[in-house]
């Protein structure tokens, strides 16, 4: 199978020094093709007397000029690096969207936007593909049912938008097909292609087959062949995690983009933090728990928002790095301490591997005050498969319990399996009834 590699001709240094070469050079350039517009108007002119015409020779202006340079110098870089074949839909529309400003073209940008393609090409492409089947159906998403061997996934995907040529479905199925070509180290998808699928219902090469309907739906039939490369590439990008104890030793596929981490800590990112905590309102002033704290992502967030934050961590390392920083840090076992019924709000991130969350968020609720809220970062699987929480979702006062996160969204701390969000309020104290007192 061919591994798609950046191909960039040139270094980046002598792109960013044509880049600033021309920059320099934009005023005389424009001062160049005025003084050639006044020598064509004189070629009309005898004796330099101007006719009685208006003679049109054009201007063009110097910050245009600039700004469609700086453009231009990104699309270089996008297309010489095959972007356009190694990022997610999502990646591609952010660059896209980044475009209508772009940042000064610089070494250090550079390296910032399109650094993690050239370090890890192939994990992006295989992220990519995540994204699009995702989209598809929630079976997609389990990291449980598409490990090798497992016959979970669905042979057919029902989508929508399928309204004409032109549509929200043509567009679904390019993006699926591209990002399974570039995994399987094939060509994107060709205008003929697409017109046969859409339009006609097949495609010959790509091994799918789709019936559309009159309401706009469209049915998306995948031959074996096909889902089996889905399934060995899904399998690959999520990977295994470790287990919260030593003597669980799941068997770690040979070939991986997830990096096992020790006794299941993958703190969570900072974007993932900013995202969970800007759906929780009110936090100023509130008692907040954190059970198996690591580090303190959470509650450095907390206390930038004025909660009491207070941390349960069982690492001693980790807990006193967490006291450095000025928390309130009890170094034990979470699941050996005693619920208290004193938070308003607990904030975790319990581990990933298998089913062990579950006691975790079981134990954190006892620690809420009556109509506290929990949230708790979860592998999606307990949303999709396990159903261990679904008494304690009952709880619910939001629109739901669940909200999924991002694929990848936590892939910079080493696992690339695919989480969920569960928010759910403890229920309050039954009213007092009357004439009850001693």
């Amino acid at each position: 199978m061919n591994k798609h590699v950046p191909t960039l001709q040139r270094s980046l240094s002598d792109v960013v020094a044509e880049y600033d070469t021309k920059k320099a050079a934009l005023k005389a350039s424009v001062q160049a093709f005025e003084d050639a517009g006044n020598e064509v108007k004189m070629a009309a002119t005898v004796g330099g007397t101007y006719g009685r015409q208006q003679i049109n020779v054009g201007h063009v202006w110097e910050s245009t000029l600039e700004s469609n340079l700086l453009t231009s110098a990104w699309l270089h870089i996008y297309g010489g690096l095959n972007i356009d074949v190694i990022a997610s839909p999502t990646d591609k529309k952010l660059f896209e969207q980044a475009m209508a400003s772009p940042p000064p073209f610089t070494i250090d940008n550079i390296r910032g936007t399109f650094g993690k393609y050239i370090l890890d090409p192939r994990g992006n492409i295989l992220r990519g593909l995540a994204e699009v089947f995702c989209g598809l159906d929630q079976a997609f998403k389990s990291h449980d049912k598409v490990k090798i061997g497992v016959a979970g996934l669905p042979k057919r995907v029902v989508m929508r938008g399928f309204g004409g040529w032109d549509s929200y479905g043509k567009n679904q199925i390019q993006a699926m097909l591209n990002a399974l070509a570039a995994y399987q180290g094939r060509p994107l998808t060709t205008y003929d292609e697409l017109e046969k699928l859409v339009l006609h219902g097949y495609s010959a090469t790509r091994g799918v087959q789709l019936k559309t309907f009159k309401n706009g739906n469209g049915h998306l039939h995948f031959e074996s062949g096909t889902l089996n490369d889905i399934n060995k590439a899904l399998a690959e990008y999520y990977g295994d995690v470790l287990p919260d104890t030593t003597d669980e030793k799941p068997t770690k596929k040979a070939e991986s983009t997830a990096v096992s981490k020790d006794l299941q800590y993958y703190p969570t990112p900072e974007a993932t933090v900013e995202r969970v905590l800007s759906d929780i309102y009110g936090l100023a002033g509130k008692r907040v728990l954190e059970p198996s704290c690591g580090d303190g992502r959470f509650m450095d967030a907390l206390r930038k928002a004025k909660a009491k934050p207070y941390g349960i961590e069982v690492d001693v390392s980790r807990a006193a790095l967490c006291r450095a920083k000025g928390h309130n840090v009890l170094t034990a076992n979470f699941l050996e301490t005693v619920p208290t019924r004193d938070f308003d709000f607990v904030v975790m991130n319990p581990p990933f591997y298998g089913k062990h969350y579950a006691k975790h968020v079981r134990h954190a609720f006892d620690f809420l005050k009556p109509e506290g809220t929990l949230v708790a970062i979860l592998p999606v699987t307990a949303r999709y498969d396990h159903g261990l929480l679904e008494d304690l979702g009952s709880h619910s006062r939001y629109d739901g319990p669940w909200s999924d996160l991002p694929v990848g969204s936590f892939s910079e701390s080493g696992t690339n399996i695919n989480t969920t969000v569960f928010k759910v309020r403890a229920p309050a104290l039954p009213p007092q009834q009357p004439g009850g007192g001693a």
